[in-house]
């Protein structure tokens, strides 16, 4: 079987776009550290991500469940071709690792690879926001991302190091085969109605935190709209 690549490291600053007086929401203020470049040589691995990266939303993206934000390169040509969204390539989507022979339904919550000197582990699957639907201008970009399954997946970090592009990911330990990406995604979007199986991926020792409160949130007949994380913020 061929070992997943990471064929780029992509890493970028905060930008601030938008105009405050326009009136269509689409050219509104908005910042965001999507805009991500390739980055050469030797990179420090942090419990955070890469150091020279940011994220405006300390909320919603980064920190240590979401140090670094993986997706399969290949679905590019599905977005280019199949959603005929022009523009995208490796590293639209504000990726830091571009990843080939590695896709959702082959990777695990709890995974835990040998990346460089660095060993990461995946902590959930990306949930889809507004920001690349703003950068594209797709207002239903998000629910398009959501829907094809095509989400990527976080890593957290457990032991730091440096690492660079061109290296294979060395797949260590799989505790939770049955918890892949795809199936982890369709417990949280298609089959929502189904609580034995929201309470059996909430109880997943290694799924992110906040996955975690969604579900059981879920379980206690609480459901909270996704329209602000989709659509994004109606008023400037």
């Amino acid at each position: 079987m061929t070992k997943p690549i990471v064929t780029k490291i992509l890493t970028g600053k905060v930008k601030r776009m938008g105009s405050a007086d326009a009136d269509d929401r689409m050219d509104r203020p908005w910042e965001s550290g999507i805009f991500k470049i390739e980055a050469d040589g030797n990179r420090w691995v942090g419990a955070e991500g890469f150091t020279d990266d940011e994220v405006a939303d300390k909320k919603s993206h980064g920190g240590p469940e979401k140090a670094l934000f993986a997706y399969p390169s290949k679905h590019y040509a599905y977005w280019l071709e199949d959603q005929q969204i022009d523009g995208m390539g490796v590293g639209a989507f504000g990726e830091n690792l571009a990843l080939e022979h590695m896709d959702e339904s082959m990777v695990c919550i709890g995974d835990t690879y040998r990346f460089g000197d660095s060993i990461i582990q995946v902590s959930q699957p990306r949930r889809p926001c507004w920001k690349p639907a703003r950068r594209f201008r797709v207002m239903d970009l998000a629910l398009r991302i959501q829907n094809s399954g095509r989400t990527g997946w976080y890593f957290r970090v457990l032991q730091e190091g440096y690492a660079r592009a061109g290296m294979e990911l060395e797949l260590i330990e799989r505790p939770y085969p049955e918890w892949t990406i795809v199936a982890s995604n369709e417990v949280m979007y298609v089959k929502k109605q189904n609580p034995d199986l929201a309470e059996r991926l909430a109880s997943c020792d290694l799924l992110a935190p906040n996955w975690k409160r969604t579900l059981n949130k879920r379980l206690h007949g609480k459901q909270s709209s996704d329209a602000k994380r989709v659509y994004g913020p109606n008023k400037a």
